[in-house]
Order: structure tokens, then sequence, then C-alpha cells
């Protein structure tokens, strides 16, 4: 019996091939999409994972008024631990601020990140080196590792993992270290690394004024976490009451503590972006939409060629077929084109697979039993086949066979008000795709459009390892530089546009509050072109400017509420700057987030180092002018030495704008693949409907009938069913890409253009899928379908 059913169902997928093909292939291109969102999905959601302590691991962090942050200060680890029980262990963790440069004879390292970390906190994030994690002796030394990569670069033959000795910097620095070991870098992970120094204790002589490290703390399980948030947030305001930083009891009431757990760190930080959480969301969603209109295609396709099935289960059903058997012969059938399906998304998945990396930096594998497909395809295969089988194969199981074999068989009302229910669906989905495509297009323009308030265009960031906090000690750079042919100005500051400025506390009006800072050499304002709206900018004419001049922004006029702001005094850090003009505010971090307050000044002994150079160079020169920097490089800045390295300013700052590109790309993909196989199940709906109306269609011929009728005849019913798509799917979309604008600070007006668009681009296709299908049927002769009557 089994053979036989198996024959059966081969015969009848040959003979309706065409439906069989977009069957199949409809279901391939979803699965393939769903593959590598089920894949990515995976990856982003299992981030740290392989931690034994996962699940107990949280990262403290501070709720201040104006923001939150996870810098707090070292001596709060120690507190926390000696205060509180139900914490296992407490340890310190700090990124590196510059690149590192590393030398073994003539190979060289450059190090973006070198990961600070105490003994616990070793031992709680899991960094372990090769050989083992050994604990420093005393608090002097520190043990550093690089990754494996990196030891690879600097130590190309080395088969042992015994200590050796590097220099840092330039070869002329005299600076040498040594190397304990490697490690290796786990890239899944929230603490990424080039190398890691270990040491016992870290910020052993820091206070409550310097918050420059992360705080991880391991719990017991079963800890009410809530409660213990509330104890440590007591805990640090008494600590700031009884330390050095002199809060008063009315500021440290608006400062609390959060725990953040390890979970959360990667997608939905508290205290971070959750631009990875929302594409993850909108990936997902993609996929399943896809995966479904898929299933509905197969669907609405199984319902229409019923009609073809009906003497087959009517004959069965004589001869003793129960309707157990022909559901599960029908779901055989469904079965194997689904598994086809499978094998051919997988293909199309490997062939895609380099470009979705390469879209979101990832490594993802289909080989990699760790991506979790080995369990899930099987199961969304069995899925999809009872989603996809299940309603048509009672309908086929379920038909009477007195009436069908008398050959007046016709599918119910509900089989059609489902059909042209589930195309309404179909379409409402690839409109709403095609419309939040458009608006994410129109963002994206006006972002690249907009006036940013300063110039990355030809400013050449270069990286740099001196600190130059003092302005007599950047000078002789500064002349140097400026000797080079198309170099028009040079300037050094802490930090540059498009990354993380710092925060801290000044007063001003009466009023105190925190605020970005950034410090500054002279010539930084003329650097970037940022516009002054009053007052002067630095000179080397007022010798006060390197003692207490500052420079503020437009936002932190308003946010201290000053009239006349020029003159008038700010405090921070101890001492009384004098506000000597006023810049106009520009993006510094985007269009997501607003313009901060900010606060420029040359002297801040609360500041960090002056480290980033940024030079403006003529366009016409530029080649010659990097090329003369890297020879010269050595004299400029001895320290960096032959080690010349730069970035455009404007690459830089466009990283802001990766995860809009990134949404661009998703709602690309989603709107064409939703258009794809829309049409696809609309043509093969439109070619049964065609078939089934032959009779009709000779008949209205011969009474004279032109082919343009008959044309708007077959299109009317497919028309409407798109209007009413688009009508459904516009109140819907425009939320949904409502909500999204409202993550800009700046963003564009909602356009109308995209609804009108989406309408037209869906109805022009289905008049073109419909009217090609029923081409045929249009220029038969009607004595072809009439002979028989």
């Amino acid at each position: 019996m089994f053979k036989l059913n198996l024959k059966i169902a081969l015969r009848n997928l040959w003979k309706n091939r065409t439906i069989t093909a977009i069957n199949v292939g409809g279901l391939a291109v979803a699965l393939s999409a769903f593959i590598l969102v089920m894949m990515y999905a995976t990856y982003e959601t299992s981030f740290d994972k392989e931690n034994p302590n996962y699940d107990n691991i949280y990262v403290v962090g501070i709720t201040y008024p104006e923001f939150k942050t996870y810098y707090t200060a070292a001596p709060f680890a120690k507190a926390i631990k000696q205060n509180f029980p139900e914490v296992e262990s407490a340890g310190l963790v700090k990124e590196g601020s510059f690149e590192l440069t590393i030398k073994n004879g003539k190979n060289t390292l450059f190090t973006n990140k070198i990961l600070a970390a105490d003994y616990n906190a070793a031992k709680i994030l899991n960094i372990n080196p090769n050989g083992g994690l050994i604990k420093p002796a005393g608090d002097v030394e520190r043990l550093t590792y690089l990754s494996n990569e990196s030891m690879k670069t600097l130590f190309p033959n080395k088969k042992d993992n015994k200590p050796e000795m590097v220099g840092f910097g330039a070869s002329n620095s005299g600076i040498t270290g040594i190397i304990a070991g490697s490690i290796k870098n786990n890239l899944h992970s929230n603490f990424t690394f080039d190398g890691v120094s270990i040491a016992n204790e870290l910020g052993k002589n820091d206070n409550y004024d310097m918050n420059d490290y992360t705080i991880c703390v391991q719990v017991k399980p079963e800890t009410q976490v809530v409660n213990l948030e509330q104890k440590i947030t007591n805990l640090y305001q008494a600590e700031l009451l009884k330390s050095k930083a002199g809060k008063r009891i009315d500021e440290v009431k608006g400062i609390s503590t959060f725990l953040d757990p390890l979970s959360n760190l990667h997608l939905k930080p508290k205290a971070g972006n959750d631009a990875p959480y929302k594409t993850l969301i909108a990936l997902s969603v993609l996929g399943v939409l896809i995966l479904v209109i898929a299933s509905i295609n197969f669907t609405n396709l199984s319902i229409a060629q019923a009609t073809k099935r009906a003497k087959e289960v009517g004959v069965k059903k004589v001869l003793g077929a129960y309707r157990f058997q022909l559901t599960t012969q029908f779901l055989v059938e469904i079965f194997m084109q689904c598994f086809a399906a499978t094998i051919l998304a997988l293909i199309l998945a490997e062939l895609v697979l380099p470009n979705f990396n390469n879209l979101f930096q990832t490594h993802l594998s289909i080989w990699h039993i760790n991506n979790g497909l080995y369990w899930q395809l099987p199961l969304i295969l069995g899925v999809i086949t009872l989603i996809a089988g299940i309603y048509p194969a009672m309908i086929l199981s379920g038909f009477k066979p007195a009436v069908v074999l008398k050959g007046n068989f016709s599918t119910s009302k509900q089989s059609y008000w489902l059909r042209n229910g589930l195309l309404v669906f179909q379409f409402s989905v690839a409109v709403v795709f095609i419309i939040g495509l458009f608006i994410i297009n129109s963002q994206l323009k006006y972002m690249s459009k907009e006036d940013l308030g300063f110039t990355a265009n030809q400013v050449v960031y270069i990286k740099n390892i001196s600190i130059f906090n003092d302005p007599i000690k950047f000078e002789p750079v500064r002349e140097k530089i400026l000797k080079i042919p198309g170099i028009k100005s040079a300037t050094v500051a802490t930090f540059i546009p498009g990354g993380i400025n710092g925060i801290n506390n000044y007063t001003a009006n009466g009023i105190k509050a925190n605020i970005d800072f950034v410090d500054v050499d002279f010539d930084y304002f003329e650097t970037l072109e940022i516009k002054l709206k009053e007052g002067r900018l630095f000179s080397n004419e007022f010798k006060t400017d390197t003692i207490n001049s500052a420079v503020i922004n437009e936002s932190a006029v308003a946010k201290y509420g000053i009239k006349n702001p020029i003159g008038q005094t700010i405090r921070g850090c101890n001492i009384d700057y004098k506000i000597i003009g006023v810049i106009k505010d520009f993006k510094t971090q985007g269009f997501e987030t607003a313009i901060q307050p900010t606060i420029y000044t040359i002297k801040d002994p609360c500041g960090g180092y002056k480290t980033q150079i940024m030079l403006k160079i003529e366009e016409s020169k530029m080649t010659e002018a990097l090329a003369n920097l890297k020879s010269q490089w050595s004299t400029i800045n001895k320290l960096d030495g032959e080690d010349f390295r730069y970035q455009f300013l404007d690459e830089l700052y466009g990283k802001l704008f990766k995860k809009q590109e990134q949404l661009q790309s998703i709602f690309f993909a989603a709107a064409i693949l939703t258009i794809f196989i829309a049409i696809l199940g609309l043509f093969a709906f439109a070619k049964y409907i065609t078939n089934g109306r032959m009779k009709e269609i000779a008949v209205r011929k011969i009474l004279g009938a032109s082919d343009i009728q008959i044309l708007k005849l077959l299109n009317t019913s497919f028309f409407a069913i798109v209007v009413i798509a688009n009508l459904i799917s516009w109140p819907l979309a425009y939320i949904l890409t409502k909500k999204w604008l409202e993550t800009f600070a700046y963003r564009i007006e909602m356009p109308i253009l995209p609804f009108a668009l989406s309408a037209l681009i869906t109805i022009c296709l289905t008049v073109i899928t419909v009217s090609i299908q029923a081409q045929k049927a249009v220029k038969s002769n009607p004595v072809d379908a009439l002979k028989y009557e």
C-alpha cells in the first residue's frame, strides 16, 4: 500500500510539475532565509553562555539623573564583597584606551584592545590563559597574555607557551616587557580582547571620584537580585557621603545602582544601545513572516487543486480507504515537497552565507554543530509540513464519494474565502516591507545630506600613543606637521567625533549637572570646521586659555539657563573656568542621540589623555601629504617612531550608521523576498483560476467580448485583493515606521509618498502577473474549449 501511495504521489507531483516547482521553490527561498535567521539568532543570544556561572554574573552600573553608565569606582568592588554575603566574588575590568604597539624583531603587532582585569574578575568571566589561570604575586606584578592570533603574528614559529620578552612602542623607545603566554580570544563574548593583563588587585589607590572600572559580581544561586540591587544602592550612597568626593545628601539621593545580567550585555544593556536587539527582532520577524507566506502559498495552491484530486479520493473511499489513511497519504506528499525544499534551502543558504556574514560581521557556518541546525531543521520541517499541509489534507480527505463521482464537486465558499484571505495576508506583509524600505531609505538619505555641524571630510585621524595633555608638548609636533605641503591644520584631543565623550560634574548659574567634556588643543574647532555662535575660540594669543578658559556648546547654555554666557563662570574639577565662546551644536554622536551639553577645555586635571591627533588636509594633496607624514613620522613623533597609522574621520563617523544600514539591507531583502513569494503564489493561483474559466472565456469571446474586456474581467478580483491588502497594511506600516523613526533624535517627517508607491508597485505587479498568465486563455481558440459541449 505504501509503495502504491508513493507512486501515486510521485506521479501526481510530476503531472503538476509547474505547481510543484513553485511550491518547492517558494519554500526553499523562504527556508534559506529562515535558516540564516535561526543561525544568527542562536549566535546573538548565546554570548558568554560557555561561562559555567553565566546565570549568576552581573555587571554593576550607576544611574545618574542624566544617564546610566557601567563605569564605577574601583574601591566599590571590595566594599560590595565585604558587605554582602550573597556575593560570592567581585572583580574589576578596564579596557585599554589607546592602540598599543608590540614588537618582536621585525614582527609588529598593533593591539586595539588590551583588557586589564584583576584575578577575581578573570575567574568570574572565565578568562583562562593556555596553561591555566595563575594568580599574580604581590600588588605590582601583572601577567600579560596575548591572544593566540596575536602570538602567531609576533612569534610565527613558536611551539611552546613559555614567556617571551617583547618591545612596546617604537623600536627606539627602549620599553620592554614580558608576555606570560597566550590565551584564546573568545569572539563570542562581551569581553573580547587582543590581550589580557591580569593583576592581583586593580585601582588600589583610586577613590570614588575616579570612575574608570567595570565591576563584575558573581552572586550565589537563588539570590534575590532586586533586594541586592537596593542594598548595593544604599551602600554606594553611604560610600559617596564619606568619601573624598564630597557629595551632598541631595546629590547622592539622585544616584542609584543597578545590576545588569551578563545575558543582557550584548543585546539590550541597561546602559547602552539596544540596536543589536532591534536588529535581531527585525530579522526574526522577517524570517517568520517569509516562512508563513511560503506556507500560505503551499496551502492556497493545494486547496486550489483540490478538484483534480476529488475523483481519486471518491474512488479510494468507495474501495474502503479511511479518512486517516487519505490524510496520511496527502501529508506524505506534502512532506516530500518540504524535504526537497529543505535540501535546496541549505544549498541556497550556503551560497548566500558569505554576504550575510559580511553584512553582520559574523563568522557563521552551516556545518558548525553549535549553530543548533541539527535539531532546529527537523523540527521546522515537521512544523512546516503540518502548517502547510494539515488543512489541505483535511479538505481533500473529507470529500463525499457520492457527490464527487457524479462530477458535481466544487470547492466550498469557505475555501474560496480562505484562499483570498491568505492572498490578502501575503500582500499585506509585502506592502509593510515596501513602505518600511522606502522610509528607511528616506531617513538614511536625510542623515547623509543633513548638516552635521562639523566637517569630517579631508580630516585624517592619526593613531598615536604619545600623550599631549600639555599644549607646550604638542606645539613642536604641530609645527613639524604643518611644514608638510597640503596640511592646513593639526590638533589633538581626548575624543574624536563618533566616539564616547567623558562625563563630569560642572556648576554654572547655580545649577549643578553632569555634562560631557572634551579636552582639546588649539585649532580643534578650526580643524573640524565647527561653527562659532558667539565669543571666540581658543588662541595662542591668550595665555589664560591654557589655564582656565572654556568653550561650551548651545546645549550647555540651554542646560544651565545662561542668558549671556560670555565671561561667565562654569566650575568643574576644582577650577573656575571662564566661558570665552559658544559653539553651535554639532552631531558628535550621530542622529540617534540628542546633542549633549558639552564643555571644551585645554586644561582639565580630571580629564583623560590627549592622544587623538587630527589633521585637515587639502583633498588635492592628500596622497602626497600622507606619504610625507609616513616617511617623516619617526622624527615628528619619536614615541610612535616608524609606526604611522591613520584612518579617515568620515569613515570612523560613518560607523554610527552601520546598524541602520543593516536594517536597510534587511528590509530590502524582506521586500524582495515577500514580493517574489507572493507573486509566485499569485502566478500559480491565476493559472488555476484561468484554467477553470476557459469555457466561460470561450463563450464570452463568441458573444463578442474583446481581449481587453476579458483581461479586465480576470484582473478584477485580484485587483480588489491587492487594494484591500494595501488598506489593511497602511495603518500597521505607519505605526511600525513611526516607532522606528522615534528612535532618532533627528529625523524626517512621516512621508506620504511611500504609501502611494507601495500601492502602485503591488497593483502593477499583480496586473502584469495575472495578465501574463491569462494571455494564453485570451488567445486560445473558443472551439478547443467547447468542442465537447
